[in-house]
């Protein structure tokens, strides 16, 4: 049994013996090969680097590192094309190891040394360009940079004492030759960011902070302040995408999270807000304009942009009065806004108030003179506003400027009735009365005309001479004349029944 034992264990290594030399000779076949096929790969690599395809020739030489682990020349080569494609991240461990397999490599150490001066590593850079220039004296490149990195180690800490002592317009100064010194310094642009901010120049810092989410792995800090930055700004679009940046790297964390809901939930109202403005849904727009005030009661931009759809919401449903109100409101938060003056103008139009109108369509025209739409809005109000100073028919009714045909007859008959020539005595009396019954009856022609009112409401008076050139409707061009086919007034007697229709 137990010489079974021993023939049985004995045969196990003769086996794992015979397996071992097998693989062996299998491993040293495959090295053989892999000598020829490194070259071609070198070779293939160079080819396409002159021709400039530079990712094509990355992946031979991706092959040529995997070939050959212990080649500093092909880690070279390799970190030559990371830094061709803008990778200098890439790069660095290649140059790295090809200084740890070859130490006096002067050129690998003077290319890291370039690239740590603009990381913004000092202290590292300093010990290669000294290297270097230990190696070998004579090199100008060396002491050029050295003399750089010596130039960026007092700026770094002129910088900081200057931000130490809220000097943020010192730091910014300082800071412009640094960043020149190390473009690819994440600190540095954060710090000048810092002051862009105190400074009260957020779009400067959204600048600086842009290339910090790539030149930092996992930089939600600077995804989540670029988020805020925006979101101070009106701009919740890119709000939304920037803190959205922020969850992909990290779907936990609790402050982009947090600041995704609050910007989500505010979009979503102003978005639902335009499309019912869009679809000419003023109220529904107007309740979701005041929800988003509610949301976000914080950031002046937020209540402003409200406060001016909400004015323009009013002026488009032809509430007047509400709007006037709502656009002073607005006006006074921004008063260089000329949507609010135009819909404010438009406003004063339906409450009759015509030079109120004109003046705010020319101080909309004076902060853009080239606005169509406001040209047109002033010629309009002042054609309004000379018409209003011959004859208003909606003055003459008593009825505003967005009265409808029910309101309009309602008016007519009541004034009619009232100012019907036989209601009168003296002579006196009833040639003001026929005058005024002409005017009522004037005006209710215009008004229940829907192509006469288009006129009117334009600032042509349709049975106006100097309107019509020639003659409008119904009075022959006289404004005070019947604007019908007989004049009632013609027998003197005025006894006769009168349809008020």
């Amino acid at each position: 049994m137990e010489a079974g034992r021993r023939r049985g264990l004995s045969g196990i290594v003769s086996s794992l013996s015979l397996l071992c030399v097998i693989l062996d000779l299998q491993l040293d076949g495959l090295l053989g090969a892999s000598h020829a096929e490194i070259e071609q790969h070198l070779e293939m690599g160079r080819k396409l680097l002159a021709a400039g395809q530079l990712a094509e020739a990355l992946s031979h030489y991706h092959s040529a590192v995997e070939g050959d682990s212990k080649n500093y020349l092909t880690y070279y080569k390799r970190a030559a094309v990371f830094l061709a494609l803008g990778k200098s991240k890439s790069a660095l461990p290649d140059l790295t190891r090809a200084i740890q397999l070859k130490p006096d490599f002067l050129a690998a150490r003077l290319q890291r040394g370039n690239i740590l001066l603009k990381q913004g590593s000092a202290q590292e850079a300093r010990e290669d360009f000294e290297a270097v220039l230990l190696g070998n004296p004579g090199n100008e490149e060396a002491r050029s940079q050295l003399a750089l990195t010596g130039e960026l180690e007092r700026l770094s800490e002129d910088a900081q004492a200057a931000y130490r002592q809220r000097d943020y317009q010192g730091t910014v100064t300082v800071m412009e030759r640094v960043i020149e010194l190390s473009p690819w310094d994440p600190d540095a642009r954060e710090l000048r960011a810092a002051c862009f901010i105190e400074l009260g120049e957020p779009r400067k810092a959204i600048q600086d902070l842009n290339p910090t989410t790539k030149l930092r792995n996992d930089n939600r800090a600077a995804f989540l302040q670029l988020s805020r930055l925006h979101y101070s700004l009106g701009e919740h679009p890119d709000s939304l995408s920037q803190v959205r940046e922020c969850l992909k790297l990290d779907q936990d964390d609790q402050e982009c999270f947090s600041h995704y809901k609050q910007v989500k939930k505010l979009s979503k109202q102003l978005e639902s807000a335009e499309h019912s403005i869009s679809e000419q849904r003023y109220e529904d727009a107007i309740e979701k304009y005041e929800a988003a005030m509610k949301t976000e009661p914080n950031v002046p931009f937020y209540t402003t942009r409200a406060k001016e759809r909400i004015c323009h919401c009013l002026s488009r449903s032809k509430r007047a009065r509400e709007a006037i109100e709502a656009c002073s409101e607005a006006h006074q938060r921004d008063p260089r806004n000329i949507f609010i003056l135009r819909d404010r103008a438009e406003a004063f139009i339906l409450n009759q108030e015509y030079e109120k109108a004109v003046e705010d369509y020319q101080e909309a025209r004076e902060f853009d003179a080239e606005n169509q739409e406001i040209r047109e809005g002033l010629e309009r109000a002042q054609k309004l506003l000379k018409q209003s100073q011959k004859r208003d028919y909606y003055k003459i009714l008593g009825v505003h400027r967005n009265a409808n045909k029910q309101e309009i007859t309602k008016a007519y008959r009541k004034l009619a009735q009232q100012w019907h020539p036989d209601n009168f005595q003296s002579e006196g009396q009833k040639k003001e009365a026929e005058k005024r019954f002409i005017d009522i009856a004037s005006a209710k022609e215009v008004l229940t005309d829907p192509e006469m009112r288009q006129k009117f409401d334009a600032g042509e008076d349709p049975l106006d001479p100097e309107s019509q050139q020639g003659g409008g409707g119904g009075g022959g061009g006289n404004p005070n004349s019947w604007p019908f086919e007989f004049n009632p007034f013609g027998s003197g007697n005025f006894h006769f029944k009168f349809n008020y229709n």
